[in-house]
């Protein structure tokens, strides 16, 4: 695809700085005033993310008071909800509803298993009920009671609560209620720790926005006193401006008020991963990604196409617990560098969930770490020069790797210890070309349309074997892989979604109905965006409407070009999407809108990502980019591969496999057949020898 009209490059009139904080690893891209780069990668501090946040700033040798800009991306709210260390919180739900968060959807933990386990977010004696009722239709069956309110929120008090949801019946039809209540709350509470269900999701499935209430509510605590804190200490050290965090949408709210939508949060590290793929892709010419980050715990997997990420209302962070405000729609496996290679119950090799995080960490990092991971077959396989591990203080002996690979993988498999090794390198793979599958062929699209966007700091060392799998024709590697979620932060822009639900027929809809929804929230986008403390260079609106045949229950998003389209024209749109999705044709489709959806994006000044790269480190040819070469096995047998450095590769070559280039943040292997060229940003487009 030939590369796009470059976007106007200016130069950075501030000094900003991204750092995002892994499960393993805390990353830094940072920018001067006159465009110097300052990159850092240190272990993550799960007991306080504060600290990685800190240190980062140390190793890349950045002052805050030096700094106009910094932008988190955090896994705060996100690691609270999956380890289910959250603040204790209540609810006031209607009379006759509290288990509504415990029922769900009589779905189980294992489709075909016989057991399993769930734990509502909220426990059942911290959930009480009121007298009220509305209908489907906002009209008032029972009226609220005030005083029943005020007594259920004293006994919430009592129990010790620190954060409290009110969630009633309908409240996405009239939210009187909520809101009647909510003022009864806060002449008692204490804190500003309360969520009312409408405002945080105005949708009709009372499971889904009650879940997605009690997740704001019950990490509100968690994150406000977090960023208030890391902001104070930042003020401390003379930064002068406002801290951002990144929302799971791809945009940035303040630190002063990420707090009030906190759910937004969850996600936050890997849609800024996503954000920048779609930036860099932008930049090189290539309109449709699959973006593939593999990092130290976990893989996150996404779609982009034609420049923009695909974003999801219907997100299940895990079993039980959908969140449906709009995220990045990123897909999840537990493999990661750290990942643990084990022989299961069955005799079987497995991969994770398990990780051996930054501490320990794998055994090759030298540590102390004694599981075998994904990282340390990389190794055995000379794919990871063990002497050249980012961050990593320690080495271990290869025997020691060795020995316990013998011990705990191939004594079991009956192989030896590379072909151990191998097989979990497959493992791994297999379990992330699934996660590829999942946003894509499961979603009606063509993974052979794509190219395969690797980063993470493992990323490119699978990528390659990926695409080979799944027929990708193309792989982008960037120029900071391991530090692609934190450049995100850099290039995010500021951005603010709405969603307002009306659940009905096409044939019912009123003239205007749909096009004076969208005009109102475009209007409050634009407020919101004109009252932050960042500029935009331009606002950017989409549209979009969730439908689905009256009667259904899932939902189909349908993109609109502008606010004001015919009735006619929807019918047409949505039969396209559900042909799109399904690749059948129904007649006499009666179609319904659900909810009218808005984003409002205000564009940032552009960034040239040929800054990446100091112009000085570039050597002229490839062999005076050679390190030396190293013994690397590729289909089953060893093959001696040369090694280079990436920062001091020529801006113009053609580089065919095996190879390996190694950097500070990951290391890119090209196997044998496969073909390397750089692109004027200094990213990596790979072609697959073998993908057609």
């Amino acid at each position: 695809m030939p590369k796009s009209a470059p976007e106007p490059i200016q130069t950075p009139k501030a000094a900003v700085a991204g750092i995002d904080v892994g499960g393993t690893f805390t990353d830094l891209v940072a920018l001067d005033a006159h465009g110097r780069l300052q990159l850092a990668k240190v272990p993550s501090t799960r007991a306080n993310q504060a600290e990685g946040v800190l240190n980062s700033l140390a190793a890349g040798g950045c002052n805050p008071a030096d700094l106009s800009l910094i932008v988190h991306g955090t896994t705060t709210t996100t690691n609270a909800v999956l380890e289910r260390q959250l603040a204790r919180t209540g609810l006031i739900t209607t009379m006759g509803f509290r288990d509504i968060l415990e029922l769900g959807r009589r779905t189980r933990p294992q489709a075909y298993g016989m057991h399993g386990t769930f734990s509502p977010l909220i426990p059942r004696d911290l959930r009480l009920e009121v007298p009220e009722r509305m209908d489907s239709s906002g009209h008032v069956l029972t009226p609220l009671d005030k005083a029943a309110v005020r007594e259920a929120a004293k006994t919430l008090l009592d129990a010790g609560c620190e954060a409290i949801v009110v969630h009633f019946l309908h409240a996405y039809a009239n939210p009187a209620h909520e809101l009647e209540a909510i003022a009864e709350i806060q002449s008692l509470w204490p804190n500003r720790y309360i969520t009312a269900g409408h405002q945080l999701l105005s949708e009709n499935r009372e499971y889904e926005r009650g879940v997605t209430a009690a997740v704001n509510a019950s990490v509100q605590p968690l994150l406000d006193r977090y960023v208030q804190r890391l902001a104070a200490t930042l003020a401390q050290k003379g930064y002068p401006g406002e801290l951002l965090v990144m929302n799971g949408n791809g945009g940035m709210v303040s630190a002063a008020h990420v707090a009030k939508e906190a759910a937004k949060t969850v996600m936050s590290g890997p849609a800024s991963g996503v954000k920048a793929a779609a930036y860099t892709a932008r930049r090189a010419g290539i309109a449709n990604v699959i973006t593939y980050d593999m990092g130290g715990t976990s893989t996150d997997v996404a779609l982009i196409r034609d420049t923009t990420p695909s974003v999801s209302n219907e997100i299940d962070v895990e079993y039980g617990m959908p969140i449906h405000v709009p995220m990045v729609d990123v897909r999840t496996v537990g493999a990661g560098g750290g990942s643990i290679a084990k022989i299961n119950s069955g005799g079987l090799l497995d991969i994770g969930p398990q990780s051996a995080g930054a501490t320990p960490g794998p055994i090759c990092y030298g540590l102390g770490g004694t599981d075998p991971t994904i990282s340390d077959a990389n190794m055995l396989l000379g794919r990871l020069n063990p002497s050249g591990l980012s961050t990593i203080t320690g080495e271990a002996q290869r025997a020691t790797v060795e020995g316990i690979f013998e011990t705990e993988i191939a004594s079991a498999l009956g192989c030896t210890v590379t072909q151990a090794a191998a097989a979990v390198i497959q493992v791994a793979n297999t379990k992330m070309a699934g996660a590829i599958r999942m946003v894509s062929l499961s979603l009606g699209t063509d993974p052979r349309d794509f190219a395969l966007f690797a980063f993470g700091g493992a990323g490119p060392l699978h990528a390659c074997a990926l695409a080979r799998e799944l027929n990708i024709p193309r792989v982008l590697v960037p120029a900071r892989p391991g530090l692609t979620n934190a450049l995100g932060c850099v290039v995010a822009d500021l951005r603010h979604d709405f969603v307002q639900t009306i659940n009905t027929p096409l044939k019912d809809l009123q003239p205007n109905e749909i096009s004076e929804i969208l005009t109102a929230q475009t209007s409050r986008g634009k407020r919101l965006i004109s009252g932050e403390n960042l500029p935009a260079t331009d606002i950017d609106t989409l549209y979009s409407l969730d439908m689905q045949f009256v009667g259904q229950t899932h939902l189909l998003r349908v993109p609109l070009s502008s606010p004001y389209i015919a009735q006619d024209a929807l019918q047409a749109l949505f039969e396209k999407a559900y042909y799109d999705r399904f690749h059948v044709t129904l007649k006499d489709i009666h179609a319904a809108v659900v909810n009218v959806n808005c984003s409002v994006i205000g564009r940032r000044e552009p960034l040239d990502l040929s800054l990446l790269f100091d112009p000085a480190k570039r050597q002229p040819t490839l062999q005076a980019a050679q390190t030396g070469t190293r013994d690397v096995f590729f289909d089953d047998r060893w093959h001696t591969t040369p090694v280079y450095e990436r920062d001091a590769l020529p801006t113009s070559f053609t580089l065919t496999g095996p190879a390996v280039i190694e950097q500070l943040d990951t290391t890119v292997l090209i196997p044998p057949g496969d073909q390397s060229t750089p692109d004027e940003d200094g990213n990596l487009i790979i072609t697959i020898g073998s993908a057609s």
